[in-house]
């Protein structure tokens, strides 16, 4: 049984993990202070941590299927509570969208009523932010409107009152991500060409700015 295997890694994560990461977990266990909020999707092919090489600590996440943030106040939920929370209370000075590539939500998307019976996923792909709409897309066109959902989400995001008073402030910046899942590859949003560019990193950390 899968839950099995996982409680497996769960015991090898106690004997040969924990031990070696004994002081970051206790400290951990006394607070946070995540570096970024980090939205992407719930997509089981993407591992944030993984693919950003970071620690435990370093990144708030919020991941729901394609990485979708509701503009505000409308769909009040987890996602915007999330976003709140994170750069209002905790203070994160960076706010990360990540798309990525063969992504369902862009899919179901071009096919609305093949989800018709599935009542959640279907109104919440109303807040894809697509105009490309084809019935039989090419892998160009997908990763298009993967762009350009990343690029509507950043828009949502500014509509939250914690995003707008901490822009206003100067003291958060958006990116625009989108990982290609069979390059192992991350372009960046570059809002004044518009385009998604490979990323300039200044240093090993997370640096890519969309502005």
């Amino acid at each position: 049984m899968p839950v099995e295997k996982f409680l497996g890694g769960v015991s090898r994560f106690k004997k040969d993990v924990y031990p070696q990461n004994r002081d970051l977990f206790e400290k951990l266990a006394a607070g946070q202070r995540p570096e970024a909020l980090f939205i992407t999707c719930a997509d089981s092919r993407i591992d944030p941590c993984l693919l950003t090489q970071t620690k435990p600590g370093e990144l708030f996440i919020c991941r729901v299927i394609g990485n979708i943030v509701p503009p505000y106040p409308d769909s009040l939920g987890g996602v915007s509570a999330t976003i709140e929370y994170a750069v209002g209370v905790l203070r994160v000075p960076d706010v990360i969208v990540c798309g990525h590539t063969d992504c369902g939500v862009m899919k179901g998307a071009l096919h609305p009523d093949a989800l018709s019976s599935f009542a959640a996923v279907w109104n919440w792909l109303r807040y894809a932010n697509i105009q490309q709409r084809h019935a039989d897309p090419s892998s160009e066109l997908l990763l298009a409107m993967t762009e350009e959902n990343v690029v509507g989400q950043l828009k949502n995001l500014r509509s939250h009152p914690a995003v707008a008073h901490r822009l206003l402030d100067g003291d958060l910046s958006l990116h625009g991500w989108v990982y290609h899942i069979g390059e192992g590859v991350v372009t960046v949003y570059n809002e004044e060409s518009r385009k998604f560019e490979a990323p300039e990193v200044r240093d090993p950390g997370i640096g890519a700015h969309e502005s």
